[in-house]
Order: C-alpha cells, then structure tokens, then sequence
C-alpha cells in the first residue's frame, strides 16, 4: 500500500466515523470529555471549520507556494462563530464537501507535490504533505475527545 493510499484510507475512515456524529441526539452532542472541555457539538462545528481552514492552506501552497499562512485561534472561531447556538445542520454538509476535495487534492498531489513549502506563522517551515497528513490526524485526535464524552455517561 502506498503511502498515499494509507492517507486516503485514513482520511476516509475518520471522515465516515465523523460523520455519524452529526446524527447523535441533543443530550449526547452536549456531553464533553471533562470538565471545561468542548462538547461533543463544539468538537463538530470545530471540525468542520478546521476543514476549512485545512483546505484553504492546501489551496494556497498548490496555487501559491512559500507563503505565510497564518495559525487560526480556534476558541475564538468558537466563541465568533456561536457554536452554542449554530445549528449542526449547518457544519455537516462544510465537513463532508471539504473532506471530499481534500481527498481528491491528496489524492493528485502528494506524492508529486507534497514537497511544496509553506510558512505556517508559529511552526515554521513545513511542507505540503505535513499538511494533508495533519488533516488525519487532527481529525482523529477530536474523534478521541468525541468518543471519550460518548462514553462518559
């Protein structure tokens, strides 16, 4: 299996199982993994504007490679956004049509131009596949928090 492959595959697996938590019922979107933790809700709205953002940057090295991309403050995209109130409905079909064309673009590039630079303004230096890869696992690392609050009760 090549190594794009085990990515797709990865990226494929933690979209399918994101997915099915959009469909969970009120009571258990607002259970979180610990005290002052995100809910699961907000581990979803935060996934999905984290795809966003993930696939802006991708964009951007393919299209404009060694620039500055900037960090994005997370709770406060949460807070400015109103994740409390946004409705899921909303998150989900952002999430599952960002996901779509990152696979896609992954699935293109990486091998051939995952050697493209950017400038992340806290990292440093970095390359494009670094950022296709962070997409698995930051996506898997939330799903960890969804499943720990799943299992809280």
């Amino acid at each position: 299996m090549t190594t794009t492959t085990k990515l797709i595959t990865q990226l494929e697996a933690t979209r399918n199982e994101t997915l099915t938590y959009f469909e969970r019922s009120d009571a258990d979107l607002d259970l979180t993994y610990g005290a002052g933790k995100w809910s699961a809700r907000f581990l979803l709205h935060h996934l999905s504007d984290s795809e966003t953002v993930f696939y802006d940057r991708i964009c951007r090295v393919l299209s404009e490679p060694r620039q500055v991309l900037w960090v994005y403050d997370e709770s406060a995209w949460a807070k400015g956004l109103d994740y409390g109130r946004k409705p899921l409905r909303l998150a989900r079909p952002v999430y599952e049509s960002l996901r779509q064309s990152i696979i896609y673009l992954v699935r293109l590039h990486y091998e051939s131009r995952g050697h493209l630079e950017f400038v992340h303004s806290v990292t440093g230096v970095r390359m494009l596949k670094d950022e296709m890869e962070k997409v698995a696992s930051h996506n898997e690392h939330h799903l960890a928090h969804i499943r720990r609050a799943l299992h809280s009760r």
